[in-house]
């Protein structure tokens, strides 16, 4: 299980460099852009995938209290983009350090409802990684909605593939 978190996770922190590098070099007029989408702009796009993987890895972490990510990010497409590659790469960090049994550790949390649940790390680290893919996805669109012909391939086979050589 371990070795498959650590991939996937991994797997993240690529995915989301080769993004950001891509959204950092987009005029501001385009990232601020509203198009049809769960969120309205790229940047917002961005925001909340920073923003989940911060709240989930204070979770993972048992964090008492939940902090949210600052909101001054919102405006900062650079600060922005810097907070989710470092959120990724920390997740990458926790996920190394940690051993088969803590990573199958349930663990209890309260939802942004006000509502508990109970989950194994290992569901919440497959669905963190998810929802940042199913939000490249969204990103991905938003870019083509932008003009862009050319987008890099960010697919879990590719990283893989790329490893290999």
């Amino acid at each position: 299980m371990k070795e498959l978190l650590s991939k996937y996770v991994a797997y993240n922190l690529w995915a989301n460099e080769i993004f950001t590098a891509l959204i950092l070099k987009l005029p501001a007029d385009d990232v601020f852009k509203e198009m049809p989408s769960s969120f309205k702009t790229i940047q917002e796009t961005i925001f909340h995938m920073c923003s989940a993987e911060y709240i989930w890895r204070q979770r993972m972490m048992l964090a008492e209290r939940i902090i949210p990510l600052n909101e001054d990010l919102k405006n900062d497409t650079p600060a922005l983009c810097k907070e989710l590659i470092n959120q990724s790469n920390q997740l990458n960090k926790w996920v190394s350090g940690k051993n088969e049994l803590a990573l199958t550790h349930v663990f209890q949390y309260k939802n942004s409802q006000g509502e508990f649940f109970k989950q194994p790390v290992n569901e919440v680290l497959l669905h963190v990684c998810n929802h940042s893919t199913y939000h490249r996805g969204q990103l991905v669109n938003m870019l083509r909605q932008l003009g862009f012909e050319k987008i890099p391939q960010t697919d879990f086979s590719n990283w893989c593939r790329e490893r290999r050589n």
